[in-house]
């Protein structure tokens, strides 16, 4: 069937052929505004310093394009578009967000305590820590030239980039620490905890984030995503259990303030060794 379309300024419908049939155009057509992802705007813009912090920002909701949230740092939208950033945290990641209510949740004190972050990534873990007022943090990560560059050259931060919290000599950690704070991906907590609580004080405290998408096991993740909340439920269950087993005292489990990566539900877990 051959279809014929014909209009006139006067008939023209108020939709733009572009936006309807995007995919079959390659490059913006003439006199469109040209688009660009909205994490790439935020850093061009200054509003952030590196495309990972913007992209937090939107994931935290606390980005708006033309007065509407954003909801995905790869949204595109027009390049002369308005984007505000509001209530934007004072922490080197998003991640700080969570530790934060996590040290309330629990009552725990930083200030003049010797930590222990395990999966500093960026260093949002770690920035809490210090803007709390902590003496000394060592910072463990198996990635490398992730940490901020603002925290590295903290005298009070020891970062061990390229390392597994297993392979962690007590020589490196030095003194035992009041405080240890985790967040891992890719692992489950039943191999992270035991070497990581090995290196505490007496009456030391444990701020540990429970992500169920790395805990479920394959079958209960779809699309790296867990939604069931009896999964959720299974796996604090079991975290909680484990980390009894290793002689702490569990007091209880709180839901993260965000969402972790795609929209994931997670849990913060405090403890103390007796």
């Amino acid at each position: 069937m051959k279809i014929l379309w014909h209009q006139s300024r006067a008939t023209a419908p108020p939709w733009r052929p572009r936006e309807l049939f995007g995919r079959a155009f390659g490059k913006e057509g003439a006199g469109m505004a040209a688009r660009a992802r909205i994490d790439k705007l935020l850093v061009e813009r200054g509003l952030f310093d590196s495309r990972a912090r913007a992209q937090a920002a939107v994931l935290a909701g606390q980005v708006s394009v033309n007065g509407a949230v954003a909801k995905k740092p790869g949204q595109e939208v027009d390049e002369d578009a308005q984007i505000e950033a509001r209530d934007l945290h004072p922490y080197v990641s998003r991640g700080g967000l969570k530790l934060e209510a996590g040290l309330d949740a629990f009552g725990f004190e930083v200030k003049g305590k010797r930590a222990l972050d395990v999966g500093s990534s960026t260093g949002g873990f770690t920035d809490v820590l210090l803007t709390r007022g902590a003496a000394s943090v060592v910072a463990v990560d198996v990635g490398h030239d992730q940490f901020h560059p603002r925290l590295r050259g903290r005298p009070e931060v020891r970062l061990f980039e390229g390392t597994d919290i297993r392979r962690l000599e007590p020589a490196q950690v030095g003194e035992p620490v009041d405080l240890i704070v985790s967040d891992v991906s890719f692992i489950s907590l039943a191999l992270v905890l035991p070497p990581a609580l090995a290196f505490a004080a007496e009456q030391a405290a444990l701020v540990a984030l429970v992500k169920p998408q790395f805990e479920a096991g394959p079958a209960h993740v779809r699309k790296g995503v867990v939604k069931d909340a009896a999964i959720h439920e299974a796996v604090c269950a079991r975290v909680r259990g484990e980390v009894e087993g290793l002689g702490w005292r569990v007091l209880g489990l709180a839901p993260s303030p965000i969402e972790g990566g795609d929209g994931n539900r997670e849990f913060l877990l405090g403890a103390v060794r007796p």
